[in-house]
């Protein structure tokens, strides 16, 4: 049946069929509300968290432990030049002092020789050298041998060693290592004294 006037048909929905807004609808909003607080929470956690983190790693911490047979600090020569007292290190100086002056001793060889005025060192200085050959021992026996000459001279040399002189000190297998320090002293005392004495004309 047609009605006449200005309406016109429309089709008759029912409530329950119409399309859902797509405008967000206050739960929407709450439920991205949420989110966004429980990320501004979230984030500085997490944030410090990585920074401790990195803090941790860039700083680790220090190993402890030791190693079986090596303890306390490593060891150092005892050795160290002076102004007036300076090691031997050209072949030559030492094949000079093998053709000057030698004093035996029990364990150890002391070569001596005054330097010409014409070498270019100063005056001043007194030099020593420092042989261990394999007939000392092995590489631990040498370095043994070597160590105790050094202590000695560094002892000795500045008290009774004179300006201008060159000194070699030759080590002897096992001897050097095994001899008392003190009696090592006293040779290198009177081994030093024997070389400066006067030779005797025949």
């Amino acid at each position: 049946m047609t009605e006449t006037g200005d309406e016109t048909h429309l089709p008759t929905f029912e409530p329950g069929s119409q399309t859902p807004p797509r405008l967000p609808c206050a739960y929407g909003n709450e439920s991205r509300s949420q989110d966004s607080e429980r990320t501004s929470r979230t984030w500085p956690e997490v944030a410090e968290r990585i920074s401790a983190g990195a803090a941790g790693m860039s700083a680790p911490k220090a190993d402890n432990t030791k190693t079986a047979g090596a303890e306390g600090p490593a060891a150092v020569s005892v050795w160290a030049d002076g102004p007036d007292l300076v090691t031997l290190t050209q072949r030559r100086d030492f094949l000079a002092a093998a053709r000057a002056r030698r004093a035996p001793a029990p364990a150890f060889l002391l070569q001596g020789r005054k330097r010409r005025d014409t070498e270019p060192v100063p005056s001043a200085q007194i030099r020593i050298g420092f042989t261990c050959s394999k007939k000392v021992g092995n590489a631990v026996a040498r370095n043994r041998a070597k160590r105790r000459l050094r202590a000695l001279a560094r002892e000795v040399l500045p008290i009774h060693g004179l300006p201008g002189w060159d000194y070699v000190l030759i080590g002897r297998a096992e001897k050097t290592a095994g001899r008392d320090y003190v009696d090592l002293t006293a040779d290198l005392v009177r081994a030093i004294n024997q070389i400066h004495t006067p030779r005797q004309k025949s």
